[in-house]
């Protein structure tokens, strides 16, 4: 069992940036590929951004890509997500999510993969 916590959250007005970080409990995150996914008001969850096990690999979605970042830090057991050049159409409520996976990152299919853990999710609101 991984329980996930998302911080990080808040109110930023458009260009500014914000740094989520999702800790995770246990001793095997090392084993896990991670991602993040947002979900706005009124709209289906998507896909922003995944991670390989390592941290060697990473993955985004098209509306993120060159603005986001996601790293992680196995020895925190922390993955996070810094966010750049941000607009209104980045508010959202924002999840980590975990799969049991050390494999390669793109045959993990990590946009469309039905991941085993997610966290409760942490609100990002971004002014124009």
């Amino acid at each position: 069992q991984v329980q996930l916590v998302e911080s990080g959250g808040g109110l930023v007005q458009a260009g500014g940036s914000l740094r989520l970080s999702c800790a995770a409990s246990g001793r095997t995150f090392s084993s896990y590929t991670m991602g993040w996914f947002r979900q706005a008001p009124g709209k289906e969850r998507d896909f922003v951004a995944a991670i390989s096990w390592s941290g060697g690999s990473s993955y985004y979605a098209d509306s993120v890509k060159g603005r986001f970042t996601i790293s992680r830090d196995n020895a925190k057991n922390t993955v996070y997500l810094q966010m750049n050049s941000l607009n209104p159409e980045d508010t959202a409520v924002y999840y980590c999510a975990a799969h049991q996976y050390r494999g390669p990152l793109l045959p993990f299919r990590p946009a469309t993969r039905e991941y085993d853990y997610w966290g409760q999710g942490t609100q990002v609101t971004v002014s124009s």
